[in-house]
């Protein structure tokens, strides 16, 4: 920190309790000045040389025959007219960064001005601010601190300005001539510890971080951090990137618990102020900040109640790079009142934020073009809404949790992202399986519902291998799954044609056909069996034949010269087909005993929405 002695003299000022000041001479005083409760017992002909103001107050006293004088109004108060007052005597005074705007501002309320005499408080103070304050870095940051209590003394004087000046220039200078301190928490490179193999004991000079400078400027007030940036940004010598960072580690700094996504409300109108200026300041440009940040934003922006206005224009900016964000940063609380753990509305608005940015990046190939030079508007789109569709079903596996989660609310946010592509919908089955087991009483055609929205053909083998041991799932799902294996597992092999099914079996796949010889009535009741969970008599002939198809594939592979791959393939495939007639065979002698039953019972009824009742003899999958 820089410093600046002026006066050669000792220090002869002395108290008398807290509220007395005098100056220990031989000679005796003979002014009181009070600066508030303070009394200072002072000599006139010192002061009177170097203050045009108290040669003023001074005559006026003398007309009034007082010798005491009332000062209510001094920048700086008692501590910065003592400074003056010692500068008078010409005693040792020391001036640094966090007294020298205090000192410049009384030196100016005194009227110390080089008229009065050459070599005067305001010149010398002038000469350090320039010379030494406002060319140090961190001595920048700290007057400009100071300035805050001595408003508007210290905006007259031009001390903000070109504090602000001065901390923008060294922000924006070029890294490779940053030679002064100041502070950067990361972690040290291999070759600072010396545990760098390559490392031989020649420590060069390190590079300087763009963002070097963040840090320091988080020490400053909201106010004056806002007008530090603006100057800043308005330089145009920083790019985007680094301006956001700055706001991320201010915000985390100043907001406690923001990390973490939990903002203190016990003082919610400086944080709402605070949390809006940082929005006021987020670059213009897509990218610039991290969409984990936004997010965190909109979370505080939520439980601070900001306005409308503030939501909005953080949902369009999240929208716009939703591909970059990690479930959990989606994991907004409801608010008090509500029945369901999260706050799904507001990530379905950040959805369908994205789906319409997509959409018009797609319709407009020149939009973000400045970002993405190597990519055309399709390849981003499409690599976009592949990431999004995992976050989403990431997203939907935990919030499937939430016992009172509506099937409404936990589809339409499916289908929202159903036409986006991804390589295997293992993701979308884990949220499916999650939410069936955490759900176990919804209706059928609920349950049918939900487990519409996954597409069986994109299942890998282990979620196949899942799926049809899995008894919270449909048999008609049931049946797609295999179906749609053993297509793959014979296109593989051998290039086969998809395995023959009995009819019904058939018209249960997507594009089957539905129509039968057997009645209406008949058909109804079939459809909802098949829309049901299996029964554990069904799961254990599943398991069965699962394993002996296992068996088969481990035998083909220890002997494969015996078997050849379309012999493995057939024997797949008649295993299979066996599933599926055994299957059938159940739903035909269910279908016999529950016409039986219904012959015998005229007044039972077959309701569409019955609730599906879990077998005896369960097996929980792993979810």
């Amino acid at each position: 920190m820089k410093f600046m002695k002026l006066g050669s003299k000792p220090d002869s000022f002395q108290g008398d309790g807290e509220n007395i000041r005098y100056v220990a001479t031989e000679l005796a005083t003979d002014i009181v000045i009070s600066i508030g409760d303070i009394k200072f017992y002072l000599h006139k002909f010192p002061l009177l040389s170097k203050s045009a103001r108290l040669q003023k107050l001074v005559a006026s006293a003398n007309d009034d025959n007082s010798d005491e004088i009332q000062i209510g109004d001094i920048p700086g108060g008692p501590a910065a007219f003592e400074i003056c007052v010692k500068f008078c005597y010409g005693m040792t005074v020391t001036l640094n960064a966090y007294n020298v705007v205090a000192a410049r501002c009384a030196a100016e309320y005194l009227e110390m001005y080089e008229t009065i005499e050459k070599g005067n408080l305001i010149y010398k103070i002038e000469v350090f601010l320039n010379s030494s304050i406002l060319r140090s870095w961190k001595d920048s940051i700290i007057v400009l601190q100071t300035t805050k209590s001595l408003r508007p003394w210290s905006e007259e004087l031009k001390v903000v300005s070109r504090c602000l000046d001065s901390i923008s220039s060294k922000a924006s200078i070029d890294t490779s001539k940053v030679d002064w301190s100041y502070t950067y928490n990361r972690k040290k490179l291999p070759s600072e510890n010396g545990s760098d193999p390559h490392w031989n004991g020649v420590r060069k000079q390190q590079v300087v971080p763009k963002d070097w400078w963040v840090e320091d400027l988080c020490e400053l007030q909201i106010d004056l951090y806002k007008r530090v940036i603006t100057t800043i940004m308005a330089k145009d010598m920083i790019s985007s990137e680094v301006i956001g960072e700055a706001l991320s580690a201010y915000a985390l700094r100043r907001l406690p618990g923001f990390a973490k996504g939990v903002i203190q409300t016990n003082d919610m109108a400086k944080h709402r102020s605070l949390v809006e200026t940082i929005l006021w300041l987020l670059p213009v440009e897509e990218g610039s900040v991290s969409c984990s940040f936004l997010l965190r934003l909109l979370r505080a922006v939520i439980l601070l109640e900001c306005g409308e206005m503030e939501k909005n224009e953080l949902r369009r900016r999240i929208g716009q790079q939703l591909d970059e964000a990690v479930f959990p940063d989606l994991l907004f609380r409801a608010p008090d009142g509500e029945e369901m753990l999260y706050d799904v509305d507001t990530v379905q608005s950040l959805v369908e934020e994205f789906v319409m940015h997509n959409r018009c990046a797609q319709a407009d190939p020149t939009v973000d073009s400045e970002f993405h030079e190597f990519k055309t508007p399709h390849q981003r789109g499409s690599d976009a809404m592949a990431r999004v569709a995992r976050l989403i079903d990431g997203y939907l596996a935990e919030i499937a949790r939430d016992p009172n989660l509506p099937v409404l609310r936990f589809v339409g946010l499916a289908n929202l992202i159903s036409a986006f592509p991804r390589a295997t919908h293992d993701g979308l089955y884990r949220a499916i399986d999650m939410y069936l087991k955490e759900h176990p009483d919804i209706s059928k055609s609920e349950r049918k519902k939900v487990c519409k929205m996954m597409d069986c053909s994109k299942l890998s083998a282990d979620a196949c291998m899942h799926a049809v041991q899995n008894e919270r799932l449909p048999l008609r799902v049931v049946v797609q799954v295999l179906f749609f294996e053993q297509m793959r597992t014979t296109t593989t092999s051998s290039g086969n044609t998809t395995p023959t099914l009995p009819g019904p079996i058939a018209a249960l796949l997507p594009g089957g056909s539905h129509g039968s010889s057997r009645s209406a009535t008949t058909n109804t009741n079939t459809e909802e069996d098949w829309d049901g969970v299996p029964t554990a008599e069904e799961i254990k002939a599943l398991k069965g034949e699962l394993a002996s198809l296992r068996l088969g594939e481990k035998n083909g592979n220890h002997d494969s010269l015996k078997n050849s791959n379309a012999e493995k393939a057939k024997m797949k495939g008649l295993l299979v087909s066996k599933i599926f007639s055994k299957l059938w065979s159940s739903k035909e002698r269910q279908g016999e005993i529950s016409s039986s039953d219904t012959s015998e019972s005229p007044g039972s009824g077959n309701a569409g929405d019955t609730k599906s009742t879990p077998s005896r003899s369960r097996r929980h999958s792993v979810s």
